[in-house]
């Protein structure tokens, strides 16, 4: 099933642009350019992007649009950007775990990578990443890289990419690049509701500029979507479902009004749906009987919300399984992303059954 021609070339091209978790600022300024030339109303706010139609609530979605990449951090010195950006790199026990760091140590090698102005996304050069290992006095990973000797601490540097297209599948650096696309793509269909852009989810900070816009107005819903990828261990565990729906994540629980919706419409419209929380509790019952280690249910950038503001802000998320998950080769099938879409479009009533 191949995607829709302009779909495809609008996530060519903001594939192509950087986003650095912690440097997002240019990223946003291609989104509110795509975003207007669609008949969107564009507000920026500290972390967050607002693009508005003429019936505000009749939807409201939420994507964010941080990569993940590296930031330089001192003479021909770089840092997973994430960890930076996260504050969890430091020498006060505030460090990533080592887990975490070697599952990434080796994710990266001999990607080619380009470092821009994190305000203007002016390039200010390109490399390749050589070696990656963690510092033992530092508790931290770093990056040796070659080609980007003259940058200066502070710069952003993205890993380059282009997206990569088969019969049946996308494949790229997805996250969270694809839902961000299918939002940009919805006002050119003629969506008239709310879209929110969010900077420095993959830090974890996301949900507090969303909080805030929500406070700023000082009023809650129970109906905010939030869409992400969802990560699959492989391709036959990805497809089957087509879309992926949560009643929770390790934070709280979902409104169920909202989360009922959505899983009504896939009924109605034949989308396959699994949810995840459900999904990750049948795997970890199966672990417990082999005595292996058990999955956390996730964390989320709605549970998140949901947690802080006390139920103030409210609604449900909405997934697109993939493959690679964090890599440059996350890949999402067509037939998932025609599914998404389409829930999107009936959901936003823009679509009749």
């Amino acid at each position: 099933m191949r995607q829709n021609e302009q779909f495809i070339d609008l996530l060519k091209a903001l594939i192509r642009q950087p986003s650095v978790v912690g440097a997002e600022h240019s990223f946003f300024r291609v989104l509110q350019r795509e975003l207007e030339e669609r008949g969107a109303r564009v507000t920026w706010y500290e972390g967050l992007l607002v693009a508005q139609g003429n019936d505000p609530e009749s939807a409201m979605f939420s994507a964010h649009i941080d990569r993940h990449g590296l930031v330089c951090t001192g003479p021909n010195e770089f840092q997973y950007a994430a960890f930076v950006t996260g504050r969890r790199s430091d020498l006060l026990g505030n460090s990533v775990s080592e887990k975490l760091m070697k599952k990434i140590v080796n994710r990266f090698q001999s990607v080619p990578i380009m470092a821009y102005e994190p305000c203007s996304g002016a390039y200010r050069g390109s490399g390749v990443i050589t070696n990656a290992y963690v510092c033992e006095y530092r508790n931290n990973l770093i990056f040796e890289v070659k080609g980007l000797e003259h940058l200066v601490a502070g710069t952003p540097v993205a890993f380059v990419d282009r997206l990569k297209l088969s019969d049946d599948h996308m494949t790229g650096q997805l996250d969270n690049v694809l839902t961000a696309a299918h939002l940009v793509d919805l006002f050119g269909l003629g969506f008239q509701g709310t879209a929110f852009f969010t900077a420095q989810e993959e830090s974890g900070s996301s949900w507090r500029y969303l909080l805030e816009w929500f406070r700023r107005f000082n009023g809650g819903t129970h109906k905010l979507i939030v869409l992400d990828t969802s990560p699959y261990p492989d391709q036959t565990a990805a497809e089957k479902q087509q879309v992926v729906l949560r009643h929770k994540d390790v934070n709280a629980n979902f409104d169920p009004v909202t989360t009922s919706k959505l899983e009504d419409l896939c009924l109605k419209l034949g989308i396959i749906y699994t949810f995840k929380d459900s999904y990750i509790e049948t795997q970890n019952q199966q672990a417990l009987k082999g005595g292996n280690d058990i999955q956390s249910l996730g964390s989320t950038e709605l549970g998140r919300i949901v947690k802080a503001s006390n139920d103030f802000v409210q609604g449900t998320t909405l997934q697109i399984p993939t493959t690679g998950y964090h890599t440059m080769s996350e890949t999402a099938s067509f037939e998932a992303n025609s599914a998404f879409s389409q829930l999107l479009l009936n959901f936003s009533g823009m679509a009749d059954l």
